[in-house]
């Protein structure tokens, strides 16, 4: 088995100076909370089939599945993904719908109808919609792989519940609306990514 290489999210005091700087109240919670090391996947085809399986389940439920699924397969690349069988890829721990999804991405990557390499080249936005064409990638997939393999540095996901819990639990609120997560974004940028690793841990906190 060869284990995808991972690497935590590059960020430094200038982005935690200014976000601390933006929002006191973030700012006190990263004070408090100290550097966090966010484990990215930098090849771009191991952290979008990651993202994939990460769809609508835990952090821990995500973690035992990706190990599955390295232990099966011997690399984590198209053609191993594409040639392998519906069955053998749900047979890692997750439903028919996912693996049909991840045999399809595959399969794309491997024929060229997605050229992973040319992502580099866009902005976030085109990304998004480059992605979005993919049956199984959605704005939350593709906003999860600019920030988790790309480490574009302005990603806050409205489609992450772990997010918007940790909004809530910073900011003291019982719901937050789309207006209200909006303009805690507009007030992150261009650190949103930083904010995000953040809220991710906040989220957890009672």
């Amino acid at each position: 088995m060869e284990t995808v290489k991972t690497k935590f999210f590059a960020y430094g005091q200038r982005e935690i100076e200014y976000l601390q700087n933006v929002d006191p109240i973030l700012g006190a919670a990263m004070k408090r909370l100290g550097k966090i090391d966010r484990e990215v996947i930098p090849d771009l085809f191991a952290a979008l089939i990651y993202a994939i399986v990460g769809q609508q389940i835990s952090v821990k439920a995500a973690y035992t599945v990706w190990h599955r699924m390295q232990l099966h397969f011997e690399e984590m690349i198209p053609q191993q993904i594409a040639l392998a069988t519906v069955e053998e890829i749900q047979q890692c721990g997750m439903s028919t719908r996912k693996a049909i999804y991840i045999k399809n991405i595959g399969e794309a990557v491997m024929h060229s109808r997605l050229n992973l390499i040319e992502l580099y080249d866009l902005p976030d936005e085109e990304v998004i919609k480059r992605l979005s064409q993919i049956n199984g990638i959605g704005v939350w997939t593709a906003e999860m792989l600019l920030l988790n393999s790309m480490e574009r540095p302005d990603i806050v996901s409205w489609g992450d519940i772990a997010i918007r819990r940790g909004m809530m639990n910073l900011y003291n609120l019982t719901t937050i609306t789309k207006e209200q997560f909006e303009k805690y974004k507009k007030q992150y940028s261009p650190y949103g990514s930083v904010a995000s690793i953040y809220l991710w841990k906040l989220s957890f906190e009672s």
